[in-house]
């Protein structure tokens, strides 16, 4: 097992205008599950293939342990990679693709069973040894293919989007599994996805990347409290976070007719800027008793059991100003949940207020 290093490391492919991987500096400890998280195109997969010697490292480094790998073939780094395709042969049986790695290293035949047989265990695959891929099912080949990476002992996993391919259901009962083989193995995990619930629920902590830059690494819980920026605001958390731009009044932020508080102290932050943005979780918002609060017309009203979603806009827009606005999302209990066409008032948990200034985009709450 080993820790995992980026220093600076950067991808540019020929004739881009901007770097793929820009300056990217991640420390990942030994035996931690690592999730890179970010929408297409953000570097996330990029980064992973940089790890696993796929991609070519323009400048800086990459280390696995105190070992510099970033010149080495991807076959002498120690590494075992899972893909979103399964990537496994379809004339062999599934004994056979998960031992091939082993065959292939001349590693003793008896051994080689040995510790396929372990692995098939501990991911629920002895009766499917003697079947070929095309007679498994999508979750079948996914755990085939985590077997043939947990056979080789590796120093670090790589996953790049393994759960892509399986339904809504199965991704979530083999995300859970993933996660506890993992800690039962001890062995570090770099894994890859675009699906911020998955990021969330699985990884010790989390980074976040956009156009190729790393946004900021944290906690799943600290990511959700205390988003550094805005993007990082806006894409973690299902429903997102509630962005609305509001003015620095005194006592707070007005949006619409109604004034956010919030303490001077952070106004005093904004360095002069008269507008800033104000972000808002669904569950800090309530249906108020009393006529204070922002004014929304309701849209729509789902009804989920114990909790209801309110969505609609800022009753003070114009039709106009709504083509570009952002959609309301409150999370309140079912048994206050008002009826969509209807006008409320949502009153807001000060202590659940973030602030963000317009110009750097930074968090100044």
């Amino acid at each position: 097992m080993a820790t995992v290093s980026f220093r600076d490391a950067t991808r540019r492919y020929p004739g881009a205008d901007r770097n793929a991987v820009d300056k990217l500096n991640l420390e990942i400890e030994d035996g931690e599950f690592m999730v890179l998280v970010g929408p297409s195109g953000c570097g996330k997969s990029t980064s992973l293939r940089m790890l696993a010697g796929l991609e070519e490292i323009n400048e800086g480094s990459v280390f696995i342990g105190d070992r510099d790998v970033t010149d080495l073939p991807p076959k002498d780094r120690d590494i075992a990679m899972v893909f979103q395709n399964y990537a496994l042969y379809p004339h062999m049986t599934v004994a056979d693709n998960m031992g091939f790695a082993l065959k292939m290293q001349n590693v003793p035949k008896a051994e080689r069973q040995e510790r396929v047989q372990a692995a098939a265990k501990l991911l629920g695959l002895e009766d499917f040894l003697g079947r070929k891929p095309k007679a498994l099912s999508g979750g079948q080949r996914q755990r085939v293919a985590m077997g043939r990476a947990i056979v080789r002992e590796p120093q670090v996993f790589l996953m790049d989007e393994p759960l892509s391919n399986l339904d809504a259901k199965l991704r979530v009962s083999t995300r859970t599994q993933i996660a506890a083989l993992q800690q039962r193995l001890g062995v570090t995990t770099v894994y890859v996805t675009h699906d911020q619930v998955e990021a969330m629920t699985m990884g010790d902590r989390v980074a976040v990347m956009n156009n190729g830059v790393l946004q900021q690494v944290a906690s799943p819980l600290e990511l959700y409290d205390t988003p550094v920026n805005l993007f990082v605001a806006g894409f973690i958390g299902s429903p997102a976070m509630n962005l609305m731009q509001g003015k620095v009044v005194d006592g707070g932020i007005q949006v619409a007719d109604y004034t956010i508080p919030v303490p001077r102290e952070v106004l005093a932050k904004a360095n002069g800027e008269q507008t800033l943005t104000v972000g808002i979780r669904p569950e800090a918002f309530k249906v108020s008793q009393d006529g204070q609060g922002l004014p929304i017309d309701l849209a729509v009203v789902e009804e989920l059991g114990a909790d209801s979603y309110l969505y609609g806009m800022l009753a003070t827009l114009s039709e106009e100003e709504r083509l570009n606005a952002q959609q309301i999302v409150a999370r309140v209990g079912a048994r206050t949940a008002p009826h969509k066409g209807e006008v409320v008032r949502l009153a807001i948990d000060p202590a659940q207020v973030h602030v963000f200034s317009n110009e750097t985009e930074l968090r100044i709450s």
